[in-house]
């Protein structure tokens, strides 16, 4: 039974089963069912590519509204690195950051600051003897949920750092803690104000056993038109900003692995673009590697469903935004060659991997032939009508008797052709 609680949800009502994200669902994990898209739990990554593409506007994302922050009497912001670059003309961050506190918050605490310090703690990691590489970055929930389903065999591979999201959220409670000791830790409340659904999914299932120190999830597009009323210049604003060029540039791809200083890195963005890259790593086919950045958005965080800007456009203004910055304003000393628990997991979550057939290898096996057998027999061109993203998920779903071979129209069609001539 599935216990994952998801951020990507359909609206029936607006479905017309077009199957438009049929294709696009790089897990296989829609299927058109008496005309209404149907999304699989087990499969969903709640990458949000179904959102991006469906023409209907039937794939939503279930976030927190500012509302949901009204039962805490301490109200922290963290802004995603990200928010920064849905701006015009914005060449100062402290704009943002002051805005924040204009429309609620009591407190803002930068996650490109604890960007900073997860990728000193990295650099630290990847000298570490015994660690398997190339590693690879657990900055992206989207990407966690993919190696645990399809490639179970790299989750030796991964980080166990936690993402800045949640070190930005232990330090800000910390913070709170020592300013206001008349506060108690429920009094507090951390808001992560996000550029994708998964993070959601990550807030509300936890990770493994560890509970997330993040409270609610609002969508970056949801803060930028509270935002953008009370970003005014002619105002004397408050400097907040405690980040860099390394914190903000983690809002793209590429920013996470050009800041760790090594030149053995590969960084790829782009859901599809990702699966080939691990494809390539689970079957040893990549040149020697010590780190490896995955975005499951194109562009990186900048290309997330719940944001406003064209990632591209983001992109070149977070560039001169970065400008005039420090490199970072958060390192560690030279001297630390170990790394604080509260940076780190102890244990990956596990799951089922969604490509597995049956409970033993010899019922898999024979699972597997009656597959290919019966792909064998289908017009081989993918054209969704069964319901099916491709013809071999088709036989695949017959084969587990979650769909029948009247389902496949063009069969029924030449086999009804054939039997009048």
């Amino acid at each position: 039974m599935n216990t994952y609680e998801h951020s990507v949800l359909l609206d029936e009502s607006k479905c017309t089963g077009c199957t438009t994200c049929l294709r696009h669902c790089p897990t296989e994990a829609i299927r058109i069912k008496n005309g209404r898209a149907v999304i699989d739990p087990e499969r969903c990554i709640d990458c949000g590519a179904c959102i991006r593409y469906c023409p209907q506007k039937a794939k939503r994302a279930v976030c927190s509204k500012m509302s949901d922050m009204e039962r805490f009497k301490w109200k922290i912001a963290l802004p995603a690195p990200t928010l920064y670059g849905q701006f015009d003309n914005l060449d100062d961050v402290d704009y943002v950051l002051n805005g924040l506190l204009k429309i609620g918050f009591d407190d803002v605490f930068e996650v490109a600051k604890a960007a900073e310090l997860v990728t000193a703690y990295t650099r630290v990691y990847l000298e570490t003897d015994g660690i398997k590489k190339p590693a690879i970055s657990s900055a992206c929930p989207v990407i966690m949920r993919l190696i645990s389903l399809r490639f179970p065999s790299l989750a030796e591979h991964i980080i166990h750092m936690l993402p800045p999201m949640e070190v930005a959220a232990k330090l800000a409670r910390k913070r709170a803690l020592e300013n206001h000791p008349e506060l108690k830790p429920e009094d507090i409340g951390v808001c992560f104000i996000s550029p994708c659904p998964a993070k959601a999914s990550y807030v509300k299932n936890g990770f493994a056993g560890y509970k997330s120190e993040v409270d609610e999830v609002i969508s970056i597009s949801d803060v930028y038109f509270l935002l953008i009323g009370k970003m005014k210049k002619e105002d004397n604003i408050e400097m907040l900003s405690e980040s860099g060029r390394i914190g903000i540039g983690w809002a793209r791809s590429g920013g996470e692995a050009t800041a760790i200083f090594n030149e053995d890195y590969l960084a790829a963005d782009g859901i599809e673009n990702v699966i080939h890259v691990l494809d390539q790593v689970e079957n040893g086919n990549i040149p020697k590697l010590d780190f490896i950045e995955l975005n499951a958005c194109t562009g990186g965080c900048v290309g997330g469903v719940l944001t406003m800007q064209n990632p591209f456009i983001a992109k070149a203004r977070l560039q001169t935004l970065r400008r005039y910055l420090p490199v970072s304003q958060n390192t560690i000393s030279k001297e630390e060659k170990y790394i604080s628990a509260d940076y780190l997991f102890e244990n990956l979550p596990t799951y089922t991997p969604y490509n597995r057939l049956g409970g033993t290898i010899a019922e898999s096996m024979r699972m597997m032939a009656d597959i290919q057998k019966l792909k064998a027999t289908l017009p081989g061109i993918d054209c969704g009508s069964c319901g099916a993203p491709t013809c071999r998920a088709f036989a695949e779903d017959v084969v587990k008797k979650t769909a029948c071979l009247e389902d496949c129209r063009i069969q029924q069609f030449w086999s009804s052709k054939d039997s009048k001539d």
